[in-house]
């Protein structure tokens, strides 16, 4: 039997790419500062910067089909973070202006670019972004985009007295950006809202709501993808980082089947759920986390094959395709070389 397999959206950045990304800072995801060097290495980079990225796009996306890969990304080789990039590309968000912000249930601190004005959409990037890389492949190509709820939680805000209504505003926007790239041709497009796991409660009172209205007028062909992981440690081989509740997902299974939503990434390698939550998706696609993206161990091509075999005890093989939890950028690009090959040897023989 031979299941699918895709990448979530992050892999390592060549050591070319002109901007840094916040899996190389010392603190990783949990840096303090994750947008402040973006715009002084662009202009560094100049005229230079796109065939730079166009080059780093062409060498993922190569590693990810000679791993195996059927869906891949682009690995967000422009973005200093998965969230930031998509910002910068708003009104309404003020890069100039940071504010200290208390994140993860004040695990730590960041200084953050600030909302100070109504959210709209400006230019229309992601097309631009997305047929540069998809001419390397023939393989269809996913691209990724931050979700309301996972946009404000890792903003400032001195504007919007209701996250709701910002929520609402930056869906819109989205919404934009979801419809440009489909007329362009791209037929995977995921929203990432990790911030569903670990506020399962706002979620399901506006989060489900406002990730109706990303996806609107979404042509037929557009597989709607969301991503839910349980969140990015601060390095690698950390054991103890602080993850979303073990509950969240049996929390959300109904929202998610209910909704418009046709796919759905959901980590399993970091943590293992109880594989009954898989029956709550009668309709719904599970793009199931089988590799660690934290963790420098390469599952053997065994151990992933287990797993998946498993995961087929309580869902159809045509609605589970196989990837890593969350993004490769933590493991740099031999390792995540390493457990992309074995996951789709797994997968592609289960």
């Amino acid at each position: 039997m031979r299941l699918q397999t895709t990448t979530i959206g992050a892999f390592p950045k060549p050591d070319y790419v002109p901007i840094t990304d916040w899996f190389q800072g010392a603190a990783g995801p949990d840096t303090v500062s994750p947008t402040q060097g973006y715009a002084a290495q662009m202009a560094q980079a100049g005229a230079e910067a796109e065939a730079l990225f166009a080059r780093a796009a062409g060498a993922v996306i190569a590693d990810q089909v000679a791993s195996g890969v059927d869906i891949p990304t682009d690995g967000e080789v422009r973005r200093e973070n998965y969230i930031h990039y998509h910002c910068r590309h708003l009104d309404g968000i003020d890069f100039a202006t940071l504010t200290e912000k208390e994140l993860r249930g004040g695990a730590y601190a960041a200084s953050l670019p600030t909302i100070t004005g109504k959210v709209r959409a400006r230019d229309r990037f992601l097309a631009h972004d997305w047929r540069v890389a998809q001419a390397f492949t023939d393989k269809p190509l996913k691209v990724t985009m931050p979700g309301p709820m996972t946009i404000t939680d890792t903003v400032a805000n001195t504007f919007y007295d209701d996250e709701a209504r910002l929520g609402a505003d930056l869906a819109a926007a989205i919404n934009e950006e979801l419809k440009a790239l489909a007329a362009a041709g791209c037929r995977h497009i995921q929203i990432d809202e990790p911030v569903f796991a670990r506020k399962p409660d706002q979620a399901l009172a506006w989060g489900f709501e406002n990730l109706e209205r990303c996806f609107h007028g979404a042509p037929g062909g557009v597989v709607r993808t969301v991503h839910m992981c349980c969140g990015y440690p601060d390095r690698l081989d950390n054991p103890d980082y602080p993850k979303a509740d073990r509950n969240a997902y049996l929390r959300l299974a109904d929202a998610i089947e209910e909704s418009s939503v046709q796919a759905v990434s959901l980590e399993d390698a970091h943590r293992h759920n109880d594989l009954a939550l898989l029956e709550r998706f009668a309709t719904t696609t599970v793009i199931f986390g089988a590799v660690a993206v934290a963790r420098s161990r390469v599952e053997s091509v065994d151990e992933i094959r287990g797993r998946l075999r498993a995961a087929l005890q309580h869902i159809d093989a045509g609605r589970l395709i196989a990837a890593p939890d969350c993004g490769l950028g933590l493991l740099g690009r031999d390792l995540a070389v390493a457990k992309l090959t074995n996951l789709c040897a797994a997968a592609h023989d289960v």
